[in-house]
């Protein structure tokens, strides 16, 4: 898919709900690439995402079966390819609580496609929670790291800076 101008990758186990997040995602007019068969290549050091031309413009959802969403959502919805900048892995809930610095900087990693790293952020599915929101926050918070600027480094800044202050009366 390509969210806000990110080429995202939704990866998860079978059943997860990457197709129902696909379409809350195109009815909020982002783009799909490909559903279930991807294809990669290696294009100027970036990975590139293709769709095969027969599966083009089909996603295939849970109880509805295959769709065609160029009809559904206007052509304007597909795009034939886009470079991959981020993987958003769907996980299921952690059975341990989490670490102070997880709820300050996510649950970022790493993965190696075709032999390029692309970051990856796994999203905890845990009932009522809205996982195109949580994929949306994360496409534009990607952007803004890619510029040079991170929120959780900010925040531990601007906390070092007060509690100095505090010390200092």
């Amino acid at each position: 898919m390509r969210v806000h101008g990110v080429g995202v990758l939704l990866t998860g186990a079978s059943g997860v709900g990457k197709s129902e997040l696909a379409l809350e995602l195109l009815s909020r007019g982002h783009r799909l690439i490909a559903d279930d068969v991807a294809e990669f290549t290696v294009e100027r050091g970036r990975v590139r995402g293709h769709c095969p031309r027969l599966l083009r413009g089909f996603i295939e959802a849970r109880s509805l079966g295959i769709l065609n969403v160029g009809k559904l959502y206007g052509a304007r919805c597909l795009l034939a390819s886009a470079t991959l900048d981020l993987i958003v892995t769907l996980d299921a809930p952690p059975m341990h609580s989490e670490t102070g610095i997880e709820r300050l900087s996510g649950h970022r990693s790493v993965r190696t496609i075709l032999g390029v790293t692309v970051p990856e952020i796994s999203i905890p599915i845990r009932l009522g929670h809205n996982l195109a929101v949580l994929v949306e926050a994360a496409c534009r918070d990607h952007r803004q790291r890619r510029a040079g600027y991170r929120a959780d480094e900010d925040f531990a800044r601007r906390q070092l800076k007060e509690i100095r202050k505090q010390k200092s009366r």
